[in-house]
C-alpha cells in the first residue's frame, strides 16, 4: 500500500510544481482579460463532477489539485470517450488499489501552463506540421492539424480530436477531446 501512496504523492507534487516550471508553454498564458472573464471558477469546477472524467479525477484525488492555483491545460475526454475503453477498464481503474494507474492515465491528460488551441496551432505550423506537447504524467503527445481540427496522438498511437477548445477558467483551460489518451505501454 505504501508504494501506491508514494506514487500518488509524487504525482501530486509534480502537478503542484508545475506552476513553477519554466517551460515554453508558460508563454502561452491567458491574458488578464481572459482570466477576468473566467472569474473564480477553477478547472475542477469546469469538469462536471458527475461526468466520468470528474469521477475519475475525484477517485485519483486530482480534483483538489485542479482546484489549486495552476495554471494547467486539461484535455478532458467526454463520457463517450470513456465508453470506447474496453469493458470494465474504467471500473478497474477507479478501485483504490488502482489509484496509481488512474493517476498516471489522468496526468497524461494534463499539460503544464495554459495552452490555447491557437497556441497549439501556431506550434504545429512552426514545427512543419506537428508539435510535441509534454504532459504532467511525464509523457508526450503529438499534435497535428487535420483540416481545421487539432488531433492529438498518444504514446500508443491512438488519436483524440479536440472537439471543444479554450474553455478558460481561473487556473487554466480545458479542451474537450473525443478519446481517452494513454502513454505507451512498456514492451
Amino acid at each position: 500500500m505504501r508504494p501506491t501512496r508514494t506514487i500518488v504523492a509524487i504525482a501530486g507534487l509534480v502537478l503542484a510544481a508545475c506552476e513553477k516550471a519554466d517551460t515554453a508553454n508558460n508563454s502561452a498564458a491567458t491574458s488578464d482579460e481572459a482570466a477576468e472573464a473566467a472569474g473564480d471558477n477553477t478547472l475542477a469546477q469546469g469538469i462536471d463532477a458527475s461526468s466520468r472524467m470528474g469521477a475519475a479525477l475525484h477517485a485519483a484525488g486530482l480534483d483538489a489539485t485542479l482546484a489549486g492555483p495552476g495554471p494547467y491545460t486539461v484535455l478532458a475526454p467526454d463520457d463517450a470517450a470513456f465508453d470506447k475503453l474496453p469493458a470494465g477498464t474504467l471500473d478497474t481503474l477507479m478501485k483504490p488499489e488502482s489509484r496509481a494507474q488512474l493517476t498516471a492515465l489522468l496526468t497524461y491528460h494534463v499539460l503544464p501552463g495554459t495552452i490555447l488551441a491557437e497556441d497549439i496551432g501556431k506550434a504545429i505550423d512552426a514545427g512543419s506540421g506537428k508539435t510535441q506537447l509534454p504532459t504532467m504524467g511525464g509523457g508526450t503527445l503529438t499534435a497535428v492539424k487535420e483540416g481545421n481540427a487539432i488531433v492529438l496522438t498518444d504514446g500508443s498511437g491512438a488519436k483524440a480530436r479536440i472537439t471543444q477548445a479554450d474553455e478558460k477558467l481561473s487556473n487554466g483551460v480545458i479542451h474537450r477531446v473525443d478519446a481517452v489518451l494513454a502513454p505507451a505501454t512498456p514492451s
